[in-house]
């Protein structure tokens, strides 16, 4: 059996058989405000499916997962997450792309696919792809939002509901890369995410930093937090090391550079690459368009790239 889209809906069919079944069943969209005190709010009929079913193990058939964290916010985290996803993309790898920032959700605005609608099917949610090959998929609380405005106001045990919900329920379909893009910190998000994974030996997590010594510094809380967790690291990013020009790319440093080199050089941890900042990559997340395809001249989508091609060495046995 497999799923295709075909307008704004979602058909099931057998390939082997010439008729589609029409399987359109939205998830219903609610007002999650400041309800924090309920119990989860998403208790509609359409989602009872998935647990009337003998449901398969959605994460068992991922071959690669990977957190992306970051010690504090602003550092461009869902950014690189997003960049991430993409490069993978293109270098032929099926990718899911799960956004766990329940108070932030920045990544459908980042793909252009804000206000889209959560389907159904017997299996659990499917994602919402923003390719039509649908090669990239993306699960985020803001497709469960009423008004892209709200705000979710959650005490911890209703986050942890929803994340483990995240986990269980999206259909992934055979992906080759689930790259999950966390809020800041060390918090019940976090916790919530690693828990659930244990299982599943996740390939570990790529810190993302800038090269003040304010943002590294917490970086730092974030390394001691993967050693309690005994999350394996992958590699560090430091992202907006430096500022390519518009006009003649050339590349400043603005908040310095080398912060995020010399710290894993220090804890004996991979470094992944700089990043510089490029105006042309703000603009074209605003717009949800493909920066990496669209502005290939950049600095910024070379060391990108190298960082993709790192990514793509890393195998989780030797980790």
């Amino acid at each position: 059996m497999y799923f295709k889209r075909l307008d704004d809906s979602i058909q099931m069919a057998s390939p082997n058989d010439n008729e589609v079944a029409q399987m359109s069943v939205p998830v219903k969209k609610r007002r999650l405000g400041s309800d924090y005190s309920s119990p989860l709010l998403l208790t509609t009929s359409s989602i009872h499916v998935a647990s009337e079913v003998n449901l398969s193990d959605h994460l068992s058939s991922v071959k690669h997962v990977i957190l992306v964290l970051s010690g504090k916010g602003g550092v461009g985290k869902s950014t690189v997450a997003t960049q991430l996803a993409v490069g993978l993309k293109l270098k032929g790898k099926k990718i899911g792309l799960l956004d766990v920032d329940l108070c932030g959700p920045s990544v459908p605005k980042m793909f252009a696919v804000e206000g889209k609608d959560i389907h159904q099917c017997p299996e659990g949610w499917l994602p919402v792809y923003v390719d039509k090959e649908q090669q990239l998929g993306v699960m985020s609380i803001a497709f469960l939002l009423e008004g892209k405005d709200d705000a979710v106001v959650w005490r911890g045990p209703k986050k942890t509901a929803m994340i483990k919900q995240f986990l269980s329920d999206v259909v992934w379909r055979d992906i080759d890369y689930l790259i999950i893009d966390t809020p800041p910190g060390t918090s019940d998000e976090h916790l919530s995410v690693i828990d659930n994974l244990k299982a599943y030996n996740p390939d570990g997590a790529i810190l993302v930093t800038t090269p003040q010594a304010v943002a590294v510094g917490d970086v730092v809380r974030e390394l001691t937090f993967c050693k309690k967790t005994h999350i394996p690291i992958i590699g560090l990013i430091e992202n907006m090391s430096g500022f390519v020009c518009p006009h003649c790319t050339e590349c400043t440093n603005v908040f310095s550079k080398g912060g995020g080199e010399s710290l894993a050089k220090k804890y004996h941890i991979p470094f992944l690459g700089c990043i510089p900042l490029d105006p042309q990559l703000t603009q074209c997340l605003e717009e949800g368009k493909s920066f990496l395809e669209h502005c290939k001249s950049s600095p910024t989508v070379t060391a990108l790239n190298k960082v993709i091609e790192k990514l793509i060495l890393v195998d989780r046995d030797f980790l």
